[in-house]
Parts: structure tokens; C-alpha cells; sequence
């Protein structure tokens, strides 16, 4: 019996649809309520994020680029796996699998499929880890939407039989968990989240984010450029329901820009992309009910003016996930620590009422070290 097989670590990696890192986790499953140990962030570089970006819509030579972009991505997860067992102070053989969520450049689950960007078995070589990876495409396979995946986690994690909570995953796009008292769980992918944010102050001041919304907080809600952006029909859509870069890319804005009677100032446009997004998760959560409490991890989890907006728009308490024990940056990794661990112990890790898949599934792919 190998050191790892009698551990119960296991590593989480995750890079989100805002493309601004790479997060990895260290989480001991010996006890019935896991323990996240120790964490570890790096930025994506400038280059490969580039790439990435370039994959998301049809390209010149796309495949040649993407089998590129998917070896440079596992071997920047596998540098960020090394620092992280070095902080740790343990070593490869310690870890029983590393779950490697990958870079997701398309999502089409209603074409029946997902695609997300990670040479698994090169990371496996390079950390000698066995990696677990392509959990999407399972839950697709059975019909399901692929996403979002989360909500089991934090059902498992953050769920309490006192009072309905919800989960709010503020990344490039935004998902919530609505985890019920009474042990339902809904979930599903909202609208957007950073991604349209990003984009413009990206475009016009050069930053990767709105550090705090403090840009946004100095423009004016334009109400036409607003009603427009919220008549998406997507918005409209009941659950299970999930989106992407697919759908919230620069076009979808600058079409709506176009159409508008009258040049908005930038500041402005920044001013109601975040009151767009602000509503959309408010009137979403409040489409399932009155929630106790709200918790927000992501990184839009640190943009104070979002989360002022919110706080306004729903009545209850709105925190962040510190408040549960778990930091912000670090519940997606984590809960892809989560998906490996049930893949890896042959336990299923999608919710048919949340995907819409026929019915429970083991999810990922296995490279063994």
C-alpha cells in the first residue's frame, strides 16, 4: 500500500472564467467535515491567458493552439502543485489525487458538450499525482447541463438544517446554491458575474478588474443600456440552466452599446454592467425564496461596491464565506478537491435536479500517477 492510499489528502486546482489565476488547495477528508490545510495562489501570465482568451471564439489553426495552450496550463498547475507541497512540507506520494477542474473555452451542453483545457496525464507525469480531471462531461453525457458542479459541495460543506442559506459564486459568470433547510438543493448559473465588468475597464483603462468597484462606483446607472442588457433571454430561462464566455462575451455588450440612442460615457457603462450584475444574482436568488443568509465567495467577493449593491437588493444578511470558515479565493478549488475525492472513491458528485441529468453520476477521468 502506497503512502497515499493511506492519506486522505487531496489537491484542488482551479482557473476560473475571469482567467486571472490558477488556486490550488491542500483538503484532508480523514473526518466527516473536511479540512482545508493549506493554500496557494499564482497569476496566469499574461500569454497564456491571452491564448485563452483567443480559444474562446473560433480562431485560425484553434486545435494546434489548444493542444499548446493545454500543456502550458498543466504545466503551470504542476509549478503551482510543487510550491504548494512545499509549504505543506509534504510530498507527491502523500497525496492521494489532485482534482484539475481545467480551463473551460467552450460550453455547449445544449449541443451535448463542454470543453475545458488540461493535458490531465501531463500532469500526472509532471507531479507524479494521480489526476483526475474532465469533470463535465459525464453529467453533459446524461443529459445535464455540466454546471455548475459546486452545489453538491456545498451542500456537503455549507449546508445547515437551522436556516436556508445560499451560495453565491461571484467568478466571470455567477452561480448560486440555494441550500434549503430541509436539505433541497437548486442551483444553477445566474448571469454574469465579473466577466463584462473586466472587459470594459480592461479596454478602457487597461486594468485586468475593478479593484472594489471603486470606477463603478463613480458612474451613473444608464436605465435604457440597463433594460436592454436585462432583456437577454437567458435571464429568463427557468433552471437547471448554465452559460459562459459563450454567451457574456465583448460582442453581446457592443451590440448593446451600439443600439443605444446616445454615446454613454465609459463610467457609466462600468456603473451599470455592475448594477446588471448586481440585479440579475438579486432577482435570481429571489426567484427561489427568501433566504436566511447569503455567503459570497469569488472573486467578486472582494468588489466592496457589488456586494453593497446586493446587500441592498436582498433582505437578509449578505457575508462573505470567511464567516464560514472557508476563504473566498478558495471554495472552487476546494470543492474540485471534493469532486476527485468522490470520483476516487467511486461516489457520484452532480445533482440531477440541479443539471438536469437523468440521474446521479460518478464524475472525471483518472490518470494514474
Amino acid at each position: 500500500m502506497t503512502a497515499a492510499q493511506t492519506s486522505a489528502y487531496y489537491i484542488g486546482l482551479m482557473t476560473g472564467t475571469s482567467l486571472d489565476g490558477i488556486d490550488a488547495v491542500l483538503v484532508d477528508f480523514s473526518a466527516p467535515q473536511p479540512k482545508l490545510l493549506t493554500t496557494h495562489g499564482v497569476e496566469m501570465s499574461a500569454e497564456l491567458r491571452e491564448v485563452m482568451l483567443t480559444l474562446q471564439a473560433p480562431s485560425d489553426n484553434e486545435l494546434h493552439l489548444a493542444q499548446l495552450a493545454a500543456n502550458a496550463h498543466s504545466k503551470a498547475c504542476a509549478e503551482v502543485v510543487q510550491q504548494l507541497l512545499a509549504k505543506a512540507g509534504l510530498e507527491p506520494s502523500q497525496i492521494w489525487a489532485i482534482g484539475n477542474h481545467g480551463q473551460t473555452i467552450r460550453h455547449r451542453p445544449e449541443l451535448g458538450y463542454t470543453v475545458q483545457i488540461g493535458n490531465h496525464a501531463l500532469l500526472a507525469e509532471h507531479t507524479g499525482i494521480t489526476t483526475i480531471g474532465d469533470f463535465r462531461s459525464r453529467d453533459v453525457a446524461a443529459g445535464g447541463q455540466g454546471a455548475p458542479l459546486v452545489p453538491a459541495f456545498h451542500q456537503a460543506v455549507f449546508a445547515s438544517p437551522h436556516e436556508n442559506r445560499v451560495l453565491l459564486n461571484i467568478g466571470g459568470i455567477a452561480n448560486l446554491s440555494w441550500l434549503g433547510a430541509d436539505g433541497s438543493v437548486i442551483g444553477f448559473d445566474s448571469g454574469p458575474g465579473n466577466v463584462l465588468l473586466d472587459y470594459w475597464i480592461g479596454v478602457q483603462q487597461g486594468h485586468r478588474f475593478d479593484a472594489d468597484g471603486q470606477w463603478a462606483r463613480q458612474g451613473c446607472i444608464q436605465p435604457t443600456l440597463l433594460q436592454d442588457c436585462l432583456s437577454e433571454p437567458y435571464l429568463a430561462l427557468p433552471a437547471p440552466k448554465s452559460t459562459g464566455r459563450d454567451l457574456f462575451h465583448a460582442q453581446w455588450l457592443q451590440s448593446r452599446l451600439a443600439a443605444q440612442p446616445k454615446t454613454i460615457a465609459a463610467v457609466d457603462v462600468q456603473a451599470t454592467l455592475l448594477e446588471l450584475s448586481a440585479q440579475t444574482m438579486a432577482d435570481a436568488i429571489m426567484r427561489q425564496g427568501k433566504p436566511d443568509a447569503i455567503f459570497v465567495c469569488g472573486g467578486g467577493a472582494y468588489n466592496g461596491f457589488l456586494l453593497e449593491r446586493l446587500g441592498q437588493l436582498l433582505p437578509c444578511r449578505v457575508a462573505t464565506t470567511a464567516s464560514l470558515g472557508v476563504d473566498p479565493n478558495w471554495v472552487e478549488a476546494f470543492a474540485f478537491a471534493w469532486l476527485a475525492m468522490r470520483c476516487s472513491t467511486q461516489q457520484t458528485g452532480n445533482l440531477p435536479a440541479v443539471t438536469g441529468a437523468r440521474g446521479e453520476r460518478i464524475l472525471g477521468a483518472i490518470y494514474p500517477a
